[in-house]
């Protein structure tokens, strides 16, 4: 007589919310929205370099590989800082810090896989430098800056920021090994971009940094020279990102350059001037705007010579 509930309870269908959520929080470990915009950076080393066409095969490969790779090193620092995520509001609620998904160690070894699998396709698809140049960005992001330099020195997001860099020029040597001037000055200005794109963010969460104690710049230098110091980052920035100009890039991308460039600046000067977290916050997201502006001009810009 017992048996009947047991049975119905075996018979039942899987919670199909509770899958949802697992997925959902599966997918939330590789940062994917990092991912696809240094993606898309890689797809503007692409454009910026003259040569033949990549062709759509090359293109996907390239594509995947510079995704995968990143989705790997976000991945594992998730799961490297699993604890110390815990201590910020912005970061608690990640799936390895709130336990939702276990720590096991069989995640590294998928971590290691999904790297080795995006280098290894690139180097035949494409060609052993750009495959170099996909592993280098994970691996100054999840070793060089996680691993070794987060936790050491307020310089951290500074190498950290190679990352982007890296991918630009995966890109490029997708298309020509020989690196012209063009994709090494546009991975030279998102390596320029990084720091005051995350210093920003770092003041508007000092007071979690420090709780943390994680040395972002505000946290070791203050919130007032930290603010200046994004100023003077962003001047270099968008005066750098002008210099594409000099060597073949055409009006549009200056367009772009100079309306991205001029907006983050004049955030940045807000921010020197009134530190705070709402001028911070709009730092951060005028940075957002003019990578968008610069990567969408050079891409038109590309199409229209």
């Amino acid at each position: 007589m017992n048996a009947l509930p047991d049975v119905q309870h075996s018979n039942a269908r899987p919670d199909t919310g509770s899958v949802f959520q697992t997925a959902r929080n599966v997918v939330s470990i590789f940062k994917l929205r990092i991912g696809f915009m240094i993606t898309v950076t890689a797809l503007a080393g692409v454009i910026v370099t003259p040569g033949p066409a990549l062709g759509w095969a090359k293109l996907t490969v390239l594509l995947l590989a510079v995704l995968a790779s990143s989705a790997s090193a976000g991945a594992f620092n998730q799961y490297y800082e699993r604890v110390s995520d815990r201590l910020m509001a912005r970061t608690r609620g990640r799936v390895f810090a709130t336990g939702e998904i276990p720590d096991h160690p069989a995640w590294l070894a998928l971590f290691a896989v999904m790297l080795s699998v995006a280098v290894l396709a690139a180097a035949w698809v494409l060609n052993p430098v750009s495959a170099g140049f996909v592993f280098l960005g994970a691996f100054f992001y999840a070793v060089v800056y996680t691993v070794w330099l987060k936790r050491r020195s307020a310089m951290n997001i500074v190498v950290g920021g190679l990352a982007g860099s890296f991918a630009v020029l995966a890109g490029a040597a997708a298309v020509d090994v020989a690196l012209g001037p063009l994709p090494i000055l546009m991975a030279l200005v998102l390596f320029l971009w990084t720091p005051p794109h995350f210093w920003s963010l770092a003041i508007a969460g000092h007071a979690e940094y420090a709780a943390a104690g994680v040395p972002m710049l505000p946290v070791v230098v203050g919130i007032p020279r930290a603010a200046r110091i994004v100023m003077w980052s962003t001047i270099a920035l968008a005066v750098t990102a002008l210099l594409p100009g000099f060597f073949g890039a055409g009006l549009v991308y200056m367009a772009g350059a100079l309306a991205g460039g001029g907006h983050f600046v004049w955030r940045s000067v807000q921010l020197a001037r009134r530190p705070s977290r709402k001028t911070a916050m709009a730092a951060f997201f005028a940075s957002l705007i003019q990578l968008s502006l610069l990567l969408g001009a050079a891409a038109l810009d590309s199409l229209l010579r």
